[in-house]
């Protein structure tokens, strides 16, 4: 195209120039920023799902967080304070559903021995869920009943913080809830 044959004054060899590179920019901008954006997408789901993962137990975990529950039920069965004491940290606390508070090991074990003479009865913990809060902290739902003399079915629901200290997973804290309208 000939200067003098443009239609209008900015169609100078400049001007088609800049045009042609401007376009090619603009096409590898997007094109760039196309997949920019669908990398960032892919990182961040990959993150979302990565961090999901990071709450479920593996296998050790699972093994070692269930087998301290259960040996929970069976100090409570037979009422081992000493097997009580090995899987409980010493600053354990237990919220029961009466509103009691039971602080520090000697506290919760007497409570749990009282609480066991006073009402007695078949005691069963169910895990539902086993949540891991880092590598060494675990936070455990469990349904809890206790089948009274009468063959009644008391239905609640307990929660556990287990963590890992150097000797073995012990319970930190505990937590039983009884749902309305029981």
């Amino acid at each position: 195209m000939n200067y003098k044959d443009a239609k209008y004054k900015n169609e100078t060899p400049l001007y088609h120039g800049f045009v042609f590179f401007a376009s090619i920019f603009l096409t590898l901008t997007s094109l760039f920023m196309r997949k920019s954006c669908m990398l960032l997408c892919i990182s961040l789901c990959a993150t979302m799902l990565l961090q999901a993962q990071v709450n479920l137990p593996n296998k050790k975990q699972s093994e070692a967080v269930s087998a301290v529950i259960n040996t929970y039920s069976k100090a409570r069965k037979t009422s081992d304070t000493g097997l009580l004491k090995r899987i409980l940290t010493t600053d354990v606390d237990q919220l029961v559903s009466t509103g009691e508070w039971r602080k520090g090991m000697d506290e919760a074990v007497q409570g749990m021995l009282k609480s066991s003479s006073n009402s007695p009865g078949q005691r069963t913990l169910h895990i539902e869920t086993i949540r891991m809060l880092n590598a060494n902290a675990a936070l455990v739902d469990c349904r809890y009943e206790i089948q009274n003399r009468d063959s009644s079915v008391r239905k609640m629901w307990s929660t556990f913080i287990v963590i890992a200290t150097k000797e073995a997973w012990k319970i930190a804290a505990i937590r039983n809830m009884a749902p309305t309208g029981q």
